[in-house]
C-alpha cells in the first residue's frame, strides 16, 4: 500500500498555491476563491482523517469530489487567470491520481 498520508501531504501543498493564486487574483469571482477554500479546507481534514486504512479512502474520496467542484468552478469563471487555473487544476489532477492509487 502507498503511504496516504505523504501523498495527502502532496496534495495539500497543491491545494494551497491553488488557494494562494485564487486569493491574489484580482479576476477571480468569490465563487471560486471560496470553492478553493473548501477545497485547502478538506485537504486538511484528509490529513487528519488518513490513521485507518479506510479513514484514508473515504477523505481521498471526499476530497476529490471538493477537486471536481473546484476544477468546475474555475473553468465557470471567465475571470480567472491563466496562474489561477492552472494551479487549480493541478491540485485537482494530484488527488485524481491519488485516488486511483488507494
Amino acid at each position: 500500500m502507498i503511504d496516504v498520508l505523504s501523498r495527502l501531504t502532496a496534495v495539500k501543498e497543491k491545494t494551497s498555491t491553488a488557494l494562494k493564486a485564487a486569493e491574489s487574483d484580482p479576476g477571480a469571482s468569490v465563487v471560486l476563491v471560496a470553492v478553493v477554500r473548501e477545497f485547502d479546507t478538506k485537504a486538511d481534514k484528509a490529513g487528519r482523517q488518513s490513521a485507518t486504512e479506510s479513514g484514508a479512502r473515504d477523505a481521498v474520496i471526499e476530497l476529490e469530489q471538493a477537486g471536481d467542484s473546484a476544477k468546475a468552478a474555475v473553468e465557470a469563471d471567465p475571470g480567472a487567470s491563466e496562474g489561477t487555473n492552472q494551479a487549480v487544476q493541478d491540485a485537482h489532477l494530484a488527488i485524481c491520481i491519488l485516488k486511483t492509487e488507494v
